[in-house]
């Protein structure tokens, strides 16, 4: 019997999407700063690398850094091509801004691979403004906390003799680095050799944070060079992690806060979740980290959307994190596209939409009395909001997998406007007056893989963050599209300060 070949290849296609490794991205473009930001004066491309200098007459009174601008790292494998001439640098990973310090300035902290002009300290792992060295070059240590408050560092492994491995470098002279991060462990390669490698189980370690390229302060004329900048993100291990995708500005003051109700949220899971999340935010919504899809377990949308949805001119790349069964969340204006193609994605990712001419979107005071019984709700109390609560979505036929979340009968007067693309339609109107509730958030599975969805129609509001019940109620679900394992009483989330609540609104 001749075998169809064609069904066979496509029914693999899923299998091999699920199995592929994401693949070494370039951060760099390799003739412009785009993505980078530093010091005015100090850093330029050259040679087709990134160049960092310093001379005589023009000097720095501190370390300064070259900073990426596009995304954080967490899990990962770096890899460069340097030069040193002169002084001592390093790279930046899981870092910080320095507390206190002007944005211009670029000051760093945090784990630093060191990259020395010297004999001594190319390859070990430093910690910029805080506990020193962590590795020296040749050693491969555990580090914890010491009773006086200083870094306890024991040397578990002789790797190399530091002489031996200094032979290695070609001084002043292109030489390739690479730096791997996974979970509490950091090591560093040089030309292929492993210099120094750090298991960091104190209270200072960090999972993610900033890239960035130091140029010292000045003691000596010095210039670094980085070239062939490759980026690969790894799995996390031991927890999730979920990418914020925060829209632009759109909205008057307190309203369509995207940037501070994404960093909210992304605070609150690091804060008090971060045991079995991690959580990063990209502005502008959609990310300009080509690896931004590569190691995330879901992603929430909070962004203005329509026919312009971010999410509609990237849709062949979401649609492999989907088939690969990421979760996807969308919140307020983000649950709306236009029917067709891209409603049609929308189903089939998060069960349902806000469609023109089909749903609506009237401000009024919804109260919430009661739960389905789902990992979503656990820890929810009863709770009612005014907001510019969306209702009549369109779900999947027959609700397939969908299960609602919030559900309520909206008033006559939500539909006092006349019907257009988003004010009212004869649908909407015989639904309410045959007082049929309407789902204004659910939950869904996706089928053909283990994907999960949300969509939830609030958060116009800012201030609505502020609702200890409508918070937890979102950041289970961040959790449950993730497949985060969330406790009974829900994800822990405080009270929130007035300050907190204002923290990272747009300016106006």
């Amino acid at each position: 019997m001749k075998i169809p070949i064609i069904p066979l290849v496509a029914a693999l296609v899923p299998a091999l999407i699920l199995a592929e490794e994401p693949a070494a991205k370039a951060i760099f473009d390799g003739k412009s700063l785009n993505g980078w930001k530093g010091m005015e004066g100090i850093w330029k491309v050259e040679d087709g690398a990134l160049t960092g200098e310093t001379t005589e007459p023009n000097q720095v009174p501190y370390n300064t850094f070259l900073v990426w601008q596009d995304g954080e790292v967490d899990d990962f494998e770096l890899t460069f091509d340097y030069r040193i001439v002169g002084g001592n640098s390093g790279v930046q990973v899981r870092a910080y801004d320095v507390p206190g310090s002007k944005p211009e300035e670029y000051r760093i902290a945090g784990y630093q691979s060191d990259i020395d002009s010297g004999e001594t300290y190319s390859g070990i792992v430093y910690s910029e403004g805080e506990r020193g060295i962590l590795a020296n070059r040749g050693e491969q240590t555990r580090v914890t906390d010491g009773p006086d408050g200083q870094p306890k560092i024991e040397v578990t492994a002789k790797l190399a003799e530091s002489a031996d491995l200094q032979k290695l470098i070609k001084q002043q002279d292109w030489n390739s680095y690479r730096i791997v991060a996974e979970g509490n462990t950091l090591t560093n390669y040089i030309n292929g050799a492993k210099f120094s490698s750090i298991v960091d189980e104190g209270k200072a370690a960090r999972r993610s944070g900033k890239l960035a390229i130091q140029v010292h302060r000045w003691d000596t004329p010095m210039k670094i060079q980085l070239k062939n900048v490759m980026l690969k993100r790894l799995p996390l291990k031991d927890r999730k992690k979920i990418a914020f995708f925060a829209g632009k500005p759109s909205h008057g003051p307190g309203e369509h806060e995207h940037r501070a109700g994404c960093l909210l949220l992304a605070d609150q899971i690091n804060a008090h979740f971060s045991d079995r999340m991690l959580a990063t935010v990209y502005t502008g919504g959609w990310p300009d980290d080509p690896t931004a899809l590569d190691n995330v377990d879901a992603i929430v949308s909070f962004t203005d959307g329509g026919g312009g949805h971010p999410l509609n001119y990237h849709l062949k790349k979401l649609d492999v994190a989907m088939r690969r069964g990421v979760g996807l969340g969308c919140i307020h204006y983000a649950v709306e596209t236009t029917a067709g193609e891209f409603g049609q994605k929308f189903l089939e990712y998060i069960g349902g939409y806000f469609e023109p001419h089909w749903s609506v979107n009237p401000h009024w005071k919804a109260a919430y009395a009661s739960f389905p019984d789902h990992e979503v709700t656990r820890g929810v109390q009863p709770f009612a909001t005014q907001d510019e609560w969306y209702y009549h979505m369109r779900f999947r036929p027959g609700m397939a997998g969908v299960t609602p979340i919030l559900s309520a009968l909206p008033p006559d007067e939500t539909l006092s406007r006349g019907d257009g693309p988003h004010s009212g339609n004869p649908a909407v109107r015989a639904a309410i007056a045959n007082k049929e509730a309407q789902h204004t958030m659910w939950v869904a599975t996706r089928e053909g893989n283990d994907g999960r969805g949300f969509g939830c129609t609030g958060s116009h509001f800012h201030k609505n963050w502020g609702d200890d019940n409508y918070r937890k109620l979102l950041l289970n679900a961040c959790a449950w599209i993730a497949k985060a394992e969330i406790p009974a009483d829900g994800v822990p989330s405080p009270a929130l300060s007035a300050e907190q609540l204002a923290a990272n609104l747009d300016p106006k």
